[in-house]
């Protein structure tokens, strides 16, 4: 993601009568006549047509989120959800085209792309009766309509589907990629993604080794780094490329660093043929995708140049867009299927640059449940939304994955995800995430390991794309009756036979040997491998299940912990500060309680800013407990940063606030908010921001952020800042990237802003 590719960060309505909110953000519709659509109930209600209250009604036909309470669009209970639905099921597709949700250029590009012919066949139907056609036809004859849907259109009938419907359109219609059975009825793949908390090029091969130890990994292997400097993105890049290519897998098994699209290209163009599939980001709305620095002209003119077989890989998901502020009213799963109607655009115009007509492989997989609490909160939740962008992305025509996955601030337990991963198999998605164990060492959040992808594989019998599977039976993990080996489950065995193609003569003692030290290396530094099995070949190997659980608890006491008096006290000339957060369990639950200061907060800023007598320094640091503050006051972790960025600074002939500032309850935007008011005062020269923070619990590593931010006063005090404006150093901690370097990383970067 990037600020990392997973980490995505309403206004409240509200109307008298008959469309009275009970809940804060909450809509009511307490009465509906037969046959009304949504537009009769609109004008009845209004006495003319209304934009939001037509985004609330529509928005009302959604399972319930805590994403769409915020923005202002859930219903406030079941009845009025029903009533929701009954109206949009006496609705038109053509009238609902007639007066979209939200208007934007992206929205143009999803309408020009959808197929005119085929959205004549159905123009004139009720999304009643389209849904009725989609759980009753065959596949051939969903295909032969539904390029003609709008991602609108199949945003809205998704909504009116039960769990089970949503999973009978998974079960029905397949997108297969082009020469493959990735993506075809029966088959689940696997994206392996091997983090590390320091991009180590070991640490991440390992993870490849390891994966295929359980015959796992068959759509991409990508990896999401910590830093997305062009040179470190190419390091990575040759070393997946080794592993592929020495394996003799990369025609079929492609390799990706998920860092910004412009540094992929980068890398590409300094190096040809460094690249394998081409990975982005993609939001909702224009709006939204400038988060990413990111524009539709800029991704179309990417698609145009994928003119060989791997072309572009893209990940979503619901809550994107408003917890970045750019909610535009409508809801999550509109938001989402838009993003699907993005990549089908982007995927039409890969399809127009292939020059051998064979076709190329393009995908997409929803990262379900990454943000956190403030999208949804439970298990049913997280199954819902994965339900309804496997039906949605299929729809598109598209290869959809999933990344079912939550965060350590989200009541969803270990056990809660193996539930949810049965619940959603039936679906039959595309691919899943594989990790070593559940948890993410660098990302810090839980999601599919290997051995769940064994185990899903045994209880649904789904297959590994052929390609793939001859080539674990070749390296003789799985045997020619595709049963698992003795060297199922054994990383150093596939190295060993790495080792062999490339062409070592030592012995298999010898190579042996060298395997067991470097997974102790790996290990050492903090990230898992999955050795062995336990009483079933789909349970993790005792020691390794008690490890994770290990963190899992510690991660949830450091979801809870707050600055001590002593740690404030030991950081020299703190000025403390307070977030709108009422207390710790509000700032876990209202994320945007965290972005804003109170009035007081606000006044002790300001009367920093005076203290300066006009006279700003270059930069001001900002220590923020985030969703760790043991990561701050672990030992080592924040004084050897502070002291060499210090040092760093006085080199570099800029000026360092003497003032440090600390802030209870702060969000990343906190930062932002914090620079706004202090560089306010005329000054040609450009003022920065290093806002240190603490990241999400759960990899054992304590780990914290620097996050960067530097600009003309005239643009803190009237632009103000984001996320598109700001880089980011993750995983700093004594066991992570070491604190000094990345101070010495944050000046470079700050030099180059």
């Amino acid at each position: 993601m990037q600020l990392k590719s997973k980490l995505f960060y309403g206004i409240i309505f509200g109307l008298a009568l008959a469309f009275t909110a009970s809940l804060a953000g909450a809509v009511a519709i307490r009465d509906v006549k037969p046959g009304e659509d949504v537009f009769d109930y609109v004008s009845r209600i209004n006495g003319q047509f209304d934009q939001t209250l037509y985004q609330q009604v529509v928005g009302a036909a959604n399972s319930f989120k805590e994403g769409d309470e915020a923005i202002g669009v859930a219903a406030d209970n079941d009845a009025t959800r029903e009533n929701a639905r009954k109206l949009l099921a006496n609705t038109k597709i053509k009238d609902l085209m007639a007066k979209p949700l939200f208007v934007d250029a992206q929205y143009d590009l999803i309408t020009n792309t959808t197929d005119m012919a085929q959205y004549n066949k159905v123009r004139d139907w009720t999304l009643g009766e389209l849904k009725d056609f989609l759980l009753t036809k065959s596949e051939a004859q969903i295909k032969g309509i539904m390029y003609g849907l709008h991602s609108d259109i199949i945003a809205n009938v998704v909504k009116m589907m039960s769990n089970e419907e949503l999973t009978r359109i998974g079960q029905t219609v397949f997108n297969p990629l082009p020469g493959s059975k990735i993506g075809a009825k029966g088959y689940l793949s696997a994206r392996i993604q091997p983090n590390s908390p320091t991009d180590n090029v070991d640490d991440i091969v390992w993870q490849v080794f390891d994966a295929y130890s359980y015959g796992v990994g068959d759509i991409v292997v990508g990896t999401n780094p910590v830093d997305s400097e062009a040179a470190n993105i190419e390091n990575i890049e040759l070393a997946l490329r080794d592993v592929m290519q020495t394996f003799g897998v990369d025609k079929y098994n492609p390799w990706c660093v998920l860092s910004h699209i412009d540094v992929q290209a980068e890398v590409e163009k300094n190096n040809p043929g460094s690249t394998a599939i081409w990975f982005q980001s993609l939001a909702g709305v224009v709006d939204a995708n400038k988060t990413f620095d990111l524009t539709l002209e800029k991704m179309m003119n990417y698609a145009s140049m994928r003119n060989g077989k791997y072309g572009l890989y893209h990940e979503t998901g619901q809550g994107a867009d408003f917890t970045n502020g750019h909610a535009k009213g409508f809801d999550m799963v509109v938001h989402e299927s838009r993003k699907y109607g993005f990549a089908r655009a982007l995927k039409q115009q890969v399809a127009a640059a292939q020059i051998d007509g064979q076709g190329a492989w393009c995908h997409v997989n929803d990262v379900a449940g990454f943000i956190g609490p403030e999208v949804f909160k439970t298990r049913e939740q997280l199954v819902r939304c994965c339900l309804e962008d496997i039906a949605m992305g299929k729809l598109h025509g598209l290869i959809i994955g999933l990344d079912i996955c939550s965060t350590l601030h989200m009541p969803v337990t270990l056990d809660d995800l193996d539930w949810c991963q049965d619940q959603i198999a039936p679906a039959n998605p595309g691919y899943l995430m594989a990790l070593p164990t559940k948890n993410d060492p660098m990302l810090s959040y839980l999601t599919t390991a290997f051995q769940d992808h064994v185990r899903l594989r045994e209880k649904f019998g789904y297959k590994v794309n052929d390609d793939m599977w001859n080539f674990f039976k070749k390296i003789e993990v799985i045997d020619d009756n595709g049963k698992p080996t003795e060297h199922f489950g054994d990383p150093i065995w596939v190295y060993y036979q790495y080792r062999l193609a490339k062409g070592d003569t030592r012995s298999m003692k010898e190579i042996y040997a060298e395997g067991q030290q470097k997974v102790e290396e790996v290990q050492a530094r903090g990230v898992p491998l999955a050795i062995g099995y336990g009483e079933n070949i789909w349970d993790l190997e005792p020691k390794t299940d008690k490890q994770i659980h290990d963190l899992y608890n510690d991660a949830k006491i450091s979801l809870w912990a707050e600055f001590t008096p002593e740690f404030i006290a030991s950081i020299p000339n703190a000025v403390t500060v307070q977030t709108k957060s009422a207390d710790r369990e509000d700032y876990v639950a209202h994320p945007s309680t965290g972005e804003e200061f109170n009035e007081a907060s606000v006044a002790t800023l300001e009367k920093l800013r005076a203290s300066w007598g006009g006279k700003a320094p270059d930069v001001q640091v900002i220590i923020s407990d985030g969703l760790n503050a043991k990561a701050l006051m672990d030992e080592d972790h924040l004084m050897p940063f502070m002291e060499e960025l210090k040092d760093q600074l006085a080199k570099a002939g800029w000026t360092l606030a003497k003032e440090n500032i600390v802030v209870t309850s702060g969000r990343v935007r906190a930062g932002y908010r914090a620079g706004e008011t202090l560089f306010t005062d005329p000054d040609s020269t450009p003022k920065a921001i290093v806002h240190i923070i603490g990241e999400r619990p759960g990899s054992g590593h304590h780990a914290y952020s620097a996050y960067l931010t530097r600009l003309a006063p005239v643009t803190w005090s009237a632009e103000g800042a984001d996320h598109d404006v700001t880089k980011v150093i993750s995983g700093i901690s004594n066991t992570g990237l070491d604190p000094r370097k990345a101070a010495r990383q944050a000046v470079r970067l700050l030099q180059e802003m």
